[in-house]
């Protein structure tokens, strides 16, 4: 198969350990050839041509409907951990998606690229996979698997909503719900610490740090896509969320982490203010 074949392939792939074990595949064959990487080789896919896989299990379910746990439980844990891989499994599909989905972006056959922006998320899916893994392994240590419990489905329906917009897409999945990430992750890792969960704090740290470079790829490519399309970003970020998001989401927010993922300090104290 050609890299682009191998990607729908991983994205359509509904086994989790699969999908994974594809992914880490392709992003290697995608590195050592970027030739084969190029814009123009890539088939302009429609959506029906994207099938993304997903297990049977776990029972999505609305956010609403989610019992909540206390971390000082071994129940509390799994359930933390059992959704944070979830998001990691999504995540996945999110890369993969922007990779074959988007046609006609940078791929650093011209010098005036700003990078590549394919292999960009193939990484990001290559490291989601690995997230997932070292997740879903601590999981099976506590006696439990990915599936035993239900999740919802708001990072993928997000990605369905912004299927038709590369700019959309970049602004909103990556710099919204992804950089939510970078808010909440050290509350977890602080109150993991207080019950001594030091194996779980120690991936999530290795996660925090990483989706922190995720953010970022989302920023240059949604500030790539408005100068292309000649809008002020900070202006057009702030039409987009309270477009999409009612009531926007509210802090706090990790500032330094965003700040080093391209938030603007205009766009920070736009976000002080929800």
């Amino acid at each position: 198969m050609s890299i682009w074949q191998m990607a729908r392939s991983a994205l359509a792939e509904p086994d989790p350990w699969a999908k994974c074990e594809q992914v880490t595949e392709l992003f290697a064959q995608a590195k050592s050839n970027l030739q084969a990487l190029h814009a123009d080789s890539k088939p302009d896919w429609s959506t029906d041509d994207l099938p993304c896989g997903r297990p049977n299990a776990p029972e999505l379910i609305p956010p609403n409907q989610l019992p909540k746990r206390g971390l000082g439980s071994l129940e509390g844990r799994v359930a933390l951990i059992h959704a944070i891989a979830h998001i990691e499994f999504n995540a996945i599909n999110l890369g993969l998606d922007a990779a074959c989905r988007f046609s006609g972006m940078p791929d650093q056959s011209s010098p005036d690229d700003p990078g590549h922006f394919y292999l960009d998320w193939l990484s990001v899916a290559a490291d989601e996979a690995r997230h997932f893994l070292m997740l879903s392994g601590r999981l099976e240590t506590l006696g439990a698997r990915y599936g035993d419990l239900p999740a919802h489905n708001g990072l993928w329906e997000m990605a369905i909503k912004t299927e038709h917009d590369v700019l959309v897409r970049m602004a909103l999945v990556p710099r919204v719900l992804e950089a939510r990430g970078l808010d909440v992750t050290p509350g977890m890792i602080a109150k993991l610490k207080q019950v001594g969960d030091d194996e779980t704090v120690g991936l999530l740290e290795i996660i925090l740090e990483e989706e922190e470079a995720h953010v970022t790829i989302g920023t240059r490519w949604f500030r790539y896509c408005c100068q292309l399309k000649g809008l002020e970003p900070d202006a057009t970020f702030d039409e987009l969320l309270h477009t999409y998001f009612k009531p926007p989401p509210k802090g706090p927010y990790n500032e330094p982490a965003r700040r080093r993922a391209g938030f603007s300090e205009v766009e920070l104290a736009r976000l002080r203010k929800l």
